[in-house]
């Protein structure tokens, strides 16, 4: 085989897998954007929507409904559309997930970082805390980090959340507290959106807010 050819053929492998990870992503994001139409409104009547190229999705909702303030939600998808990102987050445990950032009415009394070190954002975030001299502990399959002196605390807020956390999901790649602004943070897998219904999650995540809200009054 001449190197012009092998050179045809590469492109269109590359070319090809690019317009495969384009749709693909573009469909599951599509999937997950219908299925939260029903649910959304539960936290505020005006969404604003736009992808961030083609494997982020962005929601916003400026003014939300108790206990939120604000909400901003982002489908982020595999980087399926170049191949040797592909690889790359493959290697790093990396899948598709939904965040949540949010102002919350009532702001959290504690920082606090509850991380899955075998994901992406999971080690991310514990790497960042970490750089801030934050103290560390397992915590039921995470990885639990506070300020100093307040890892006993911020265990004990854990357990007092865990039933609101569990109505919601019960994996985590990430959950954050902030007593600045996005108060709440969560890293989720996707959604199972044909076994569960839209307007259930969300009440679910009003709720885990809602038990927030009320531990720092």
């Amino acid at each position: 085989m001449d190197s012009q050819y092998l050179f045809i053929v590469a492109v269109i492998i590359v070319m090809g897998w690019f317009a495969f990870g384009v749709v693909y992503n573009l469909r599951r994001g599509d999937a997950v954007l219908k299925w939260m139409q029903a649910g959304l409104p539960r936290i505020g009547e005006r969404t604003t929507f736009r992808w961030l190229g083609t494997s982020v999705a962005e929601l916003v909702i400026a003014k939300a409904r108790p206990p939120f303030r604000r909400l901003d939600t982002l489908l982020v998808l595999k980087p399926r559309d170049v191949f040797w990102m592909t690889i790359m987050a493959s290697f790093q445990g990396r899948n598709d997930i939904v965040i949540f950032r949010a102002d919350l009415g009532s702001a959290p009394l504690l920082d606090l970082e509850l991380a899955d070190p075998k994901t992406w954002s999971g080690r991310a975030a514990l790497r960042q805390v970490a750089e801030r001299g934050w103290e560390s502990r397992p915590y039921r399959d995470m990885q639990l980090m506070a300020p100093r002196g307040l890892l006993d605390l911020a265990a004990s807020a854990l357990d007092l959340l865990n039933e609101p956390m569990q109505k919601l999901s019960s994996r985590y790649a990430r959950l954050s507290l902030r007593k600045q602004t996005p108060n709440l943070e969560i890293h989720l897998p996707f959604p199972e959106y044909s076994s569960v219904e839209s307007v259930v999650y969300f009440e679910a995540l009003r709720g885990l807010a809602r038990a927030i809200s009320e531990r720092s009054g």
